[in-house]
């Protein structure tokens, strides 16, 4: 269960920060001459969404359990004032308050029910343990069908040139991301920010996601920028473990690129970060006038953009899968 299921992320903001300007030829030049790429992606909204609606969902589990008198839209009401008030009271999934991601998602659960319940009805004590364990992998959610080919394209651009390719996650969520991740068939190391018991990879390329890093591990939630650092950290771990004795790490030798689906969180925390973004738009209706939109552009060297514009947009992960590999 990750974000806030019922309302579709907002991509654009009210009001855009004026367009970059164009970056100094030293700039330039310092960017094109980059080798490695880090690429990291935003989870829910980026590379899954519910199976169906939320709404839809929850209430088919409480109508297993015997609820009834309510509708969708009932549900979905009840659910943001639920999820407004925990957020407040236990910030990040819980992590805050130290009450935990599960007892968390349990009051916001209860809290969606409760106006609905008739005078004297117990809560179903299934109701939350069976809601939680469906949005902890491909029963409640779905992979976008775009998204193996983008990563199967960037390992083959690690394999094909002279430079290395990692590919990480980022997202605001709890600490069940990788489950989900790994239910929907990607494969998935480990290693994840905080977590010091999982071994650094001994090479790049045996999986589909290298890394993870969740706002629950960090302490904070995009856009701070120490989700990104967090997410540096771990490429200079995972190069440790994939480097040949002798060689030293050096992050100015990386592009790092973010991809997500909301502009507020994913393409200003990037660019505050010192990353360059990504926007995907699987519903495009408006762009920030500071994302320039690429999807009637002809595929071409994405970092060459980069030298420009500090963020660019899509309408899906299969446009951007046209502009690999990234590097010139």
């Amino acid at each position: 269960m990750q974000s806030v299921p019922f309302t579709q992320p907002s991509p654009s903001s009210p009001s855009s920060p004026p367009s970059k300007p164009s970056l100094p030829s030293e700039e330039k030049s310092r960017i094109m001459a980059k080798r490695n790429l880090l690429l990291c992606l935003d989870a829910f909204g980026t590379l899954y969404t519910p199976k169906a609606p939320i709404a839809t969902q929850y209430s088919e589990v409480a109508k297993s359990l015997g609820l009834s008198g309510f509708s969708d839209a009932d549900l979905t009401t009840s659910f943001r004032a639920a999820f407004k008030h925990e957020s407040k009271i236990n910030p990040n999934y819980g992590r805050a308050t130290s009450l935990g991601s599960e007892k968390w998602w349990t009051s916001i659960i209860h809290g969606t029910f409760a106006p609905h319940l008739s005078e004297g009805q117990a809560m179903p004590k299934d109701l939350a343990p069976k809601l939680i364990e469906r949005f902890n992998s491909k029963e409640g959610f779905t992979m976008y069908p775009d998204v193996l080919p983008l990563l199967r394209k960037l390992r083959e651009d690690g394999r094909e040139s002279s430079g290395k390719v990692v590919v990480g996650v980022i997202t605001n969520s709890d600490d069940r991301t990788p489950d989900i991740l790994k239910s929907l068939g990607l494969k998935v190391h480990p290693m994840r920010f905080g977590q010091t018991n999982a071994a650094v990879p001994a090479g790049l390329g045996d999986f589909d996601i290298d890394f993870t890093v969740m706002s629950y591990d960090v302490g904070h939630e995009k856009p701070d920028g120490r989700c990104f650092e967090a997410a540096e950290e771990l490429l200079r771990m995972t190069m440790q473990g994939s480097s040949a004795p002798g060689e030293s790490f050096d992050l100015d030798t990386w592009h790092k690129i973010y991809v997500g689906d909301e502009y507020g969180k994913d393409v200003q925390g990037a660019l505050g970060a010192g990353w360059h973004a990504v926007l995907i738009h699987r519903e495009a209706e408006s762009i920030p006038k500071d994302v320039k939109w690429m999807d009637d552009v002809p595929p071409g060297s994405l970092i060459d953009v980069f030298a420009e514009v500090g963020a660019v947009g899509f309408s899906s992960l299969a446009n951007l899968t046209e502009w690999l590999p990234l590097r010139p």
